[in-house]
């Protein structure tokens, strides 16, 4: 994915599209998205969240992708997730505002969503999950390829992350990172956790008996992802690999790593968040450049 950086100059707001973006030659598209990423950046803590009014074509690309994902879900998801997904509930004939999302989630593992224009930087994005917070953006994908999305967008943030973040243990996980990044002092450390980050929450696969299923935000929120990530080479569960490895987030990832289950996920992934600091990064990344 190609994220697309939002700039604002004496009042202007601008999202910056590159040349490929599905919606780069439509001027509706392109100021629709610049007045989104505005009404972000204007909202401050404490005010009410800003409730754009949809238009009925994006609210049609969200029935489109909701009712398409599920269909794959059903299929590729792992248990835990689909349980998470009957439990929230999102509605699949409109998109949601965000405090409704919120409305949704918090009952369930106390977390709520706050718009956010574009990319946030990492340290403010995951040390916000310390206070159970999920920066989401409001715009959704083009509606020429209503499967697909060059960057994270509505779907990604709700039907990704929002689902994910409706289970207890995922919730609580997703806590203890932001916990870690608050503690974190060096950016060779933050970055090593947002590769393991990439690899378990946004692009982690775990078995379920024989058949390998995925809990990843990133590959249940994309169609094309969902159709591939059996192709990939499967490595197992390795914390150092993960966080010195590269990956290209314009392709279908080539390497992810199975948990042999989730709750074995849960329980080792905690005891490595638990044990991660500025030093453990350091000996992780010289060891692998060694």
């Amino acid at each position: 994915m190609a994220y697309s950086p939002v700039t604002a100059l004496d009042g202007a707001v601008r999202v910056e599209l590159s040349e490929d973006h599905p919606g780069f030659a439509d001027p509706a598209y392109r100021r629709r998205r610049d007045d989104l990423a505005a009404l972000a950046l204007d909202y401050q803590p404490g005010d009410p969240i800003p409730t754009p009014t949809y238009t009925e074509t994006e609210h049609e690309v969200w029935r489109i992708v909701s009712r398409e994902l599920a269909v794959k879900h059903r299929e590729y998801a792992n248990r835990e997730f689909l349980e998470a997904v009957e439990a929230l509930a999102l509605p699949r004939d409109r998109i949601p505002q965000l405090h409704e999302v919120t409305e949704r989630l918090a009952p369930l593992t106390g977390w709520k969503y706050l718009p956010v224009a574009g990319l946030a930087p990492l340290c403010d994005f995951y040390g916000s999950f310390a206070d159970g917070t999920f920066h989401s953006t409001q715009y959704i994908r083009h509606h020429s390829v209503p499967l697909y999305t060059p960057e994270p967008d509505i779907v990604h943030e709700v039907l990704g992350h929002a689902n994910q973040l409706a289970h207890p243990e995922f919730a609580a996980l997703c806590r203890v990172v932001g916990q870690v990044v608050r503690r974190l002092e060096t950016p060779e450390a933050l970055l090593f956790l947002s590769k393991v980050f990439w690899f378990t929450f946004e692009f982690g696969v775990a078995w379920e008996g024989s058949e390998l299923r995925t809990y990843g935000a990133g590959v249940l929120s994309s169609y094309g992802e969902l159709d591939n990530f059996r192709k990939a080479e499967i490595r197992p569960l390795d914390w150092g690999a993960m966080g010195t490895l590269d990956y290209d987030i314009t392709h279908y990832q080539p390497v992810l790593f199975a948990a042999p289950s989730i709750p074995a996920l849960v329980e080792e992934l905690r005891g490595f968040l638990e044990g991660f600091d500025d030093e453990t990064a350091l000996r992780w990344t010289t060891s692998t450049a060694a």
